[in-house]
């Protein structure tokens, strides 16, 4: 072994060889005492899509209320949530046409935020046989697009949007998901933070005849989450609860008083974000025997004032942009969209993926990190200065 650096520097003098360069430091303008809730990256939407196929599409016309529809049969107070996380007149058909590369080319594009959704399957199976193609082989449909059941199979969380439509992805297990994000973060050791927020789809749309049985979300789907997130990444990789709780009695008086790692800390780890589909109080299991996230290896979606509050979904900027400014000032990290339901790519829109980005909101995710999409414009979305991250605007 070498002694110094010095006799490193003779030998390659007389060998003609230079030293390895260092991995050269993404987003390397940002100082490294910057608290991680400074940051402002881009993230993508249901990032492991591999998209709907169109004969699935055109087959839910047949099975599928109307979007006004189904809004017009919520509860006032349903109705009125639902409104404010899905503003845009969209048939459900459009709302599903977006598709995204591979997890590891989001990132080399940029994307510095993911979004994984789960799906509880101990016994394995419970996926492997969508119904939508089995209906349309019946119908003597051949060239569907490609849809490997074999890793469905097998015991363990599965990834996919909705059982039985959006069933095609990228990585179809959670681990494997994160095992690419393990690959791609190992090849870039100094990268930003990686934020992956990962929605527990605790309910499931049966429509379709055949639909699946999906199994029940339960403790033990939550604590599967934590131990395939530490099998994978390994505890010192994430940033969790309990390091930015420290000595703070609760989480979020860690978070008010900017308890945050730095990104010279942060540098090549991940940070996970739980929610589900029902919402902040359908997420409260994930706190069972784990009062204010001890031990938890993710941020759960919260609201100011509950002990755990740290991470905030506000998917809506254009309505809630002085909520989310609010709510950036005072410590927490916040997630927002550019587009919601393919609407803005199909008008060519910016307007609410420039809101965003000024709300100061940590995470902008959008369905189009990069050229192209179902309705031929040229609609795209980008971290304002192009680099991995920025400093958010306040």
């Amino acid at each position: 072994m070498f002694k110094s650096f010095a006799a490193l520097a003779v030998l390659a003098a007389l060998t003609n060889v230079c030293p390895a360069r260092a991995m050269p430091v993404e987003a390397d303008a940002l100082p490294d005492t910057l608290p991680i809730n400074r940051l402002q990256v881009l993230g993508t939407h249901n990032s492991y899509s591999a998209g709907v196929d169109p004969h699935v599409l055109a087959l839910l016309a047949h099975y599928l209320p109307s979007m006004p529809e189904l809004i017009n049969k919520m509860p006032e107070p349903q109705r009125k949530e639902f409104l404010l996380a899905h503003p845009n007149p969209v048939t459900f058909q459009e709302a599903l046409s977006y598709v995204h590369p591979s997890l590891q080319t989001q990132l080399d594009l940029g994307v510095r935020a993911l979004e994984i959704d789960v799906n509880a399957d101990p016994a394995g199976g419970a996926y492997a046989d969508p119904a939508a193609y089995t209906i349309l082989r019946r119908q003597g449909v051949t060239s569907l697009l490609p849809f490997d059941a074999t890793p469905m199979h097998a015991p363990g969380i599965k990834v996919l949007h909705m059982p039985d439509i959006d069933f095609r992805s990228s990585c179809q297990t959670f681990r494997l998901c994160l095992q690419q994000m393990k690959a791609w973060s190992d090849a870039h050791p100094r990268h930003v933070p990686l934020f992956v927020m990962i929605e527990a789809k605790v309910q499931a749309l049966s429509v379709l005849p055949g639909s699946t049985k999906v199994p029940p979300f339960t403790d033990a789907t939550y604590d599967e989450i934590d131990r395939t997130i530490v099998d994978v990444l390994g505890r010192d990789a994430v940033i969790t609860p309990d390091d930015v709780r420290g000595d703070y009695p609760t989480l979020e008086q860690a978070v008010l008083a900017g308890h945050w790692p730095t990104l010279g800390q942060a540098r090549g780890k991940f940070l996970f974000q739980l929610i589900t589909a029902t919402g902040r109080d359908g997420a409260s299991a994930y706190l069972n025997g784990h009062s204010g996230l001890v031990g938890r290896m993710a941020f759960l979606d919260s609201e100011p004032g509950r002990p755990y509050a740290a991470f905030i979904l506000d998917d809506n900027a254009l309505v809630r942009q002085a909520q989310i400014r609010d709510e950036v000032r005072r410590g927490y990290i916040v997630r927002t969209r550019a587009d919601i339901e393919t609407y803005e790519a199909k008008l060519n829109d910016l307007t609410r993926a420039r809101a965003a980005f000024a709300s100061g909101a940590q995470i902008v995710s959008t369905d189009y990190e990069k050229a192209g999409n179902a309705y031929h414009t040229s609609y795209r979305v980008s971290l304002p200065g192009g680099d991995a991250a920025r400093i958010a605007p306040r």
